[in-house]
């Protein structure tokens, strides 16, 4: 990113239309935080601008928090797209509340946040259902701050993603509440419309399923490195050997082209198929091939380019030095954020 400002597209991902809500402009400032330039038709509410045209008390609220506000829907749903949906439906409620009666004002943003985002998770699971093939999180290019929270960058990954797309709504919204942001009870019960008795219960049984699930990682960042290094040698050259070397044995490989671009439909199984798959694939490329390490979701990654066009990412998964897991987004509408880095925020 630039110095300057630049303009973020709000269209609703898949032109999904909303009656009744105003266009919302947000302009990133700066090179890594994400700032906003908030317009909203809504003359009422707590927006209350200063005579010289600055921005209220409503609108400093929002900024102040818009990076944690969009960690959190980035984490109950897994998209970018719909996220950002979820952040400019939350300044839209959030310019008409009377502040004046808001004693907590991150805690109440981070509510209506999290009450947009599982009626959108709901929508969501119904979309999914007919997907052409595997469906991964959107990828996310993070800057290094995110890699060293090292609990943050294990609830974004793209492995654990995939474990809470095995919890029921209301179960990943008090999972992720709880357990990556530190939410207590009583604030999730209100959010999440439960008593707060019953969201210990359901914290306590979405722990459970995910520590079942739940991916080992590797405690070494120098061991990651010299992994995904070797493993890119080895794509790069076509060295079956050096693949098999780096691959474990019960490597899992995971595609998602959308049914837009061409990829594997099935998770493809074990270190010879894997890395068989690999080679062939570069071989049978016609574009020129580059291989760009870069951490994405707070991990390891390769962003693929053909002839100097992003094509796709391949998010690496290492566990005790060899690679585990690989997660290939190629899907053109899960890329849009791999242009920036995405400021990530507890």
């Amino acid at each position: 990113m630039t110095g300057g400002g630049s303009e973020v597209d709000h269209t609703p991902w898949l032109s999904q239309n909303r009656p009744g809500l105003r266009p919302v402009r947000m302009t990133v400032i700066g090179s890594r935080d994400q700032g906003a330039d908030v317009t909203s038709g809504n003359g009422s509410g707590g927006d209350h601008c200063g005579r010289g045209g600055g921005a209220g008390p409503a609108t400093e609220d929002f900024l102040t928090h818009r990076n944690l506000l969009f960690t959190v829907a980035y984490e109950m749903l897994g998209s970018a797209a719909d996220a950002e949906d979820v952040l400019q439906e939350t300044w839209l409620r959030w310019a008409g509340v009377d502040l004046a009666e808001v004693r907590d004002r991150r805690a109440y943003l981070v509510r209506i946040t999290t009450r947009l985002a599982l009626t959108r998770l709901r929508t969501l699971g119904r979309r999914k259902e007919s997907y052409v093939g595997s469906w991964l999180p959107e990828p996310l290019l993070t800057s290094p701050d995110v890699a060293e929270d090292v609990e943050l960058a294990d609830s974004v990954s793209m492995a654990m993603m995939l474990v809470m797309e095995t919890l029921a709504p209301t179960e990943r919204a008090v999972f992720v509440l709880r357990e990556v942001f530190d939410v207590g009870y009583d604030e999730i019960a209100e959010a999440v419309g439960k008593s707060p008795s019953a969201v210990r219960q359901i914290a306590h049984r979405a722990r459970a399923h995910v520590a079942a699930r739940r991916p080992r990682g590797d405690g070494s960042p120098q061991r990651t490195r010299d992994a995904l290094d070797a493993f890119r040698r080895a794509v790069e050259t076509g060295d079956l050997q050096g693949l098999l070397d780096v691959l474990a044995p019960d490597v899992v490989l995971l595609g998602d082209g959308g049914g837009i671009k061409q990829a594997v439909l099935r998770p493809v199984v074990g270190a010879d198929k894997v890395a068989r798959l690999l080679q062939g694939g570069l071989r049978k490329a016609t574009a020129e091939v580059t291989l760009r390490p870069a951490l994405v979701n707070g991990g390891p990654a390769l962003v693929l380019h053909l002839d100097g066009v992003l094509d796709g990412v391949l998010a690496v998964r290492v566990d005790d030095g060899l690679v585990t897991g690989l997660y290939a987004v190629r899907n053109p509408e899960k890329l849009s954020h791999m242009d920036r880095e995405t400021v990530l925020r507890r």
